[in-house]
């Protein structure tokens, strides 16, 4: 049987306890980690230099997260699973044309690239490729999310190729690409 530390227990406690104060100090943390994560570079940030940003020093940063890759992953989790929810949400509109829910989900996801910076900024320009060489269920799940939005953008191009409101000399791929 694994054991875990008394802090990790701590952690865990107060996560399911959810405390305003608590929940507040980690996602003061996850933006200060994207910040940190943008301008050294994932592998150059450091749970104390973090920590440093916050006041804290990194023994106390593990009371809020267990490591530097958790407190990535978090922060990417919100500004990704919010963009797939809403580009869904946009793409299903039967009341929009094609071509409407396609400039809906490209709007949607500049709102995300602002409303999330620096952390989407990070996901693409840093970890994507590292990300998806993973094998966590954490990781295939970024990738599946990440799919989803391609499927959603090729699709919507593939239906205004079909109508001939966009040209059809351009793969759906190509296409789908100057969108990303």
């Amino acid at each position: 049987m694994v054991q875990s530390s008394n802090i990790s227990r701590r952690r865990k406690s107060a996560l399911e306890d959810g405390s305003s104060d608590y929940l507040a100090k980690r996602a003061e943390l996850v933006e200060i980690a994207g910040r940190q994560f943008k301008s050294n570079g994932y592998r150059a940030t450091t749970l104390a230099g973090i920590g440093h940003k916050a006041g804290l020093d990194r023994a106390t940063v593990y009371y809020y997260f267990g490591s530097k890759e958790e407190l990535f992953r978090e922060c990417l989790r919100v500004g990704v699973d919010d963009n797939i929810v809403a580009c869904e949400r946009i793409a299903a509109n039967s009341h929009l044309s094609a071509a409407d829910r396609l400039r809906g989900v490209i709007n949607q996801l500049m709102s995300a690239y602002d409303q999330h910076y620096p952390h989407m900024y990070v996901y693409i320009q840093e970890e994507m490729n590292r990300i998806a060489g993973e094998k966590s269920v954490w990781a295939q799940q970024i990738v599946l999310q990440t799919r989803k939005f391609e499927r959603i953008v090729m699709s919507l191009i593939s239906e205004l190729i079909e109508r001939g409101e966009i040209r059809s000399d351009i793969s759906v791929s190509v296409a789908a690409n100057a969108v990303f």
